[in-house]
């Protein structure tokens, strides 16, 4: 069956403009268009997008045309209204995601009326993809402007696979907390099967809030959700290496008389003086790149090194951006006034120390200032990746020149050679100026060398082409999980057999089995519908209903004191058996728990949340309420030092839910099952259960009995079904079927 990827973006790789009621189309040449080509093209491709054009723009006429002319470049339009515009767009994406994940919590705007415009625009995008999705497809969103949009997706097409990417930096835990829709964000995010970003220090941050506040399990660097395992991972996005590169190579080659007017005002800057030097610096003009900082701490370099005066020149390109944005006016207000002061009191007759440029430059500008540049200057406060960067060092065809870069960019992560500084130290950035104006052809040629080496590898195409690796690859992590769901027609095979038996056992974990987890143990008590549905079953003829639990006898005597029930205490150290009295399937010494509880306590006292539960046989540190990460290092020193203290003393280490236990090593489960399973012939048994303790069950049970866990998780069991709710739905079956 031919299958196709859809890309989904907020605008379309392709810029529409309206000129007197006439359309115009040219295909856009940014990063993203550049890097989707190939994937584009591919198999079918298909490219999702806002054209650009709001409703309020277009007559019925005109919007044919457009899905016209869209439709012929393999793209589909959503859409929008000018409130959509300004309210999802200008509004919750850029007053509120994007400041705050660029950690500018002082211009984030968390207005109500911008959210319920996000939800709405995210719901207009899927069902955009809905019209075009067939099963088997792949689907590739991007960037946050469609946070929500994997899980809407994932609601109508559960079997589809999603790939996500975030262009931007993921904030940290603290900073992401602050949004007052984070857990629909983060629920949104994890409709996809595979989540990129830029970086290791994004993927980590992304993880922290879904442990921290959606208290999911994560292992290493997958997240079990819904049934599915998600998988995080992060992509530095690269550049069109050899565009860049050979653009240069064929500048370089240019006569005098054809060089760009812009060149040939470049090349008297060098005429000027033998010393002369150019530092380049490119951005958007927004406020994560840190310009009037940058502006700022050349001034200090100037007046650090006086000898530079007259010989070193800045160039300083600023892209217009979102210019109907108050901040923005604001920071081109800002920059503006501070290159006028500076340019007035440096200034000489033949010399200015700043070159400002507030537009876009065409392309073959852009070559003209990478290729003149000895310095490269970029230095965000923050940025996801910054490509600019990448572009500068592609263009140094005789692997001269040096690039400062912002430690802030997600770029500096993998460009070491560079020189990396703190935007927010005026004294290292005045230095690290003079270091790269004194640096010696050698180093700057080894430097490059390298940069060039990596850059050429790892280019834009690659970084598609291995996240669609990694996103087909995420459809098989599902299944390393051995167990199959227990469906609709294995259930109703498993009741017939358990119809025709003769001889039946039940073995039924008690916590996270029968009943929800609760932050005290002693509130997970059964209630009236647990117990009148355990009596069915119980009730049933030539059926050993039996409850197996690690919870201490006394509990469970006291919560079943008027039932006749078969019950398995401590793990397996007490048995009572329908209508008899209890009895130890093991005799065991309890005095290591005085050297083992003070060294549980003083684990008490350093992570908050966290108690101790005594049993009679046993010690179990409780950690459901404490911070997972906190609990993640706790846990691991933990069973650290613990086992190092009960290694001669025929104790064991269990890690359960969100709880770990201190027993005996000849008590578990398996043991306990199979004593049950050796007092009487059974021809039907089923085990179930939900941590790791129900593991040696599982090993133990006959091969062809229904052994199910509760909860995708790995598991020796057969089969597995979601939570508490479907193993009742499951008892209540088997109760009504004799």
């Amino acid at each position: 069956m031919d299958t196709k990827t859809i890309i989904v973006s907020n605008r379309l790789p392709l810029q529409l403009h309206l000129n007197d009621g006439e359309l115009e189309m040219t295909p856009s040449i940014g990063g993203l268009a550049t890097g989707m080509k190939s994937v584009h093209k591919d198999g079918k491709g298909i490219w999702i997008g806002w054209s650009g054009l709001t409703e309020e723009e277009l007559d019925k006429d005109l919007s044919k045309k457009i899905d016209k002319l869209v439709a012929e470049e393999n793209c589909a339009t959503v859409s929008l209204t000018q409130y959509d515009v300004d309210n999802f767009y200008y509004g919750l994406s850029n007053r509120a995601l994007w400041p705050l994940f660029h950690y500018f919590m002082e211009y984030t705007e968390f207005e109500h009326q911008y959210w319920e415009s996000y939800k709405v625009v995210n719901q207009k995008f899927a069902d955009a993809v809905l019209e075009h999705v067939e099963d088997g497809d792949q689907i590739w969103i991007h960037d946050y402007q469609l946070l929500l949009l994997p899980a809407l997706i994932r609601q109508h097409k559960p079997e589809v696979t999603i790939g996500f990417f975030l262009h931007i930096p993921f904030p940290s835990y603290e900073i992401f907390r602050c949004f007052p829709w984070r857990e629909e964000l983060l629920q949104g995010i994890l409709g996809a099967n595979l989540i990129g970003f830029h970086t290791y220090d994004y993927e980590r941050h992304f993880l922290s809030s879904i442990k921290r506040i959606l208290r999911l399990e994560v292992n290493f660097n997958e997240i079990t959700y819904h049934e599915r395992i998600v998988k995080v991972d992060s992509f530095p996005m690269g550049i069109d290496y050899k565009k860049f590169h050979n653009a240069a190579k064929s500048h370089r080659k240019l006569n005098t008389e054809d060089r760009s007017e812009l060149q040939q005002k470049l090349d008297e800057h060098f005429q000027s003086s033998k010393d002369a030097k150019l530092i380049l610096s490119i951005d958007r003009l927004d406020y994560t790149k840190g310009i009037p900082n940058r502006i700022r701490a050349f001034e200090y370099f100037l007046n650090k090194y006086p000898e530079f005066k007259e010989k070193v020149r800045l160039i300083m390109l600023s892209v217009p951006s979102r210019s109907d944005v108050p901040q923005y006016q604001l920071l081109k207000k800002e920059t503006d006034e501070l290159v006028g002061r500076i340019n007035g009191e440096f200034a000489t007759i033949n010399w200015t120390p700043i070159w400002y440029f507030y537009r876009s430059l065409p392309f073959d500008n852009l070559i003209d200032l990478y290729s003149s540049a000895d310095i490269a200057l970029i230095t965000p406060i923050r940025d996801g990746m910054n490509l600019v960067a990448k572009e500068y060092v592609a263009t140094r065809t005789k692997k001269d020149g040096v690039l400062i870069l912002s430690e802030m960019a997600g770029a500096s992560k993998e460009m070491n050679e560079a020189i990396l500084i703190n935007p927010n130290n005026f004294e290292q950035f005045a230095d690290a100026i003079k270091t790269a104006i004194e640096m010696p052809l050698e180093q700057q040629i080894s430097r490059n060398d390298q940069l060039q080496k990596r850059l050429k590898r790892y280019s834009v195409e690659k970084w598609s082409h291995e996240f669609m690796k990694s996103l087909k690859a995420s459809k098989e992590i599902e299944k390393v999980i051995v167990s199959q769901p227990l469906d609709k027609q294995e259930q109703v095979l498993m009741l017939q057999k358990f119809k025709a038996a003769k001889s039946r056992l039940l073995l039924l974990d008690y916590d996270g089995t029968l009943t929800g987890f609760q932050d005290n143990p002693q509130s997970a008590a059964p209630d009236e519908e647990l117990l009148s549905l355990l009596d069915k079953v119980d009730a049933l003829n030539q059926t050993n209903m039996v409850i197996i639990s690690g919870r201490d006898r006394k509990t469970l005597e006291h919560w079943f004191k008027e039932k006749n029930y078969s019950m398995i205490t401590d793990h397996g150290v007490w048995a009572k058996e329908k209508k008899q009295s209890w009895k130890p399937l093991e005799r065991l010494r309890t005095d290591w728990m005085e050297n083992i509880r003070p060294v549980l306590e003083t684990f008490v006292d350093r992570t908050p949340g966290t108690f101790i539960e005594e049993k009679k046989y046993s010690l179990a540190w409780h950690y459901r309420k404490a911070d997972p990460e906190l609990a993640q290092i706790r846990t691991n020193e933990l069973n650290t030092v613990v086992t190092s203290l009960i290694s001669n003393n025929e104790l064991t280490v269990l890690n359960g839910n969100k709880v770990i236990e201190i027993k005996s090593s000849r008590v578990n489960k398996g043991r306990a099952a199979t004593y049950l399973l050796s007092r009487k012939d059974y021809d039907f048994v089923l085990a179930i259960g939900d941590d790791w303790t129900d593991e040696y069950m599982f090993e133990e049970v006959p091969e062809d009995s229904y052994s199910i866990k509760v909860g995708f998780k790995k598991s020796k069991a057969r089969y597995y079904i979601k939570n508490t709710q479907e193993v009742r739905e499951l008892l209540q079956a088997i109760a009504s079927s004799l």
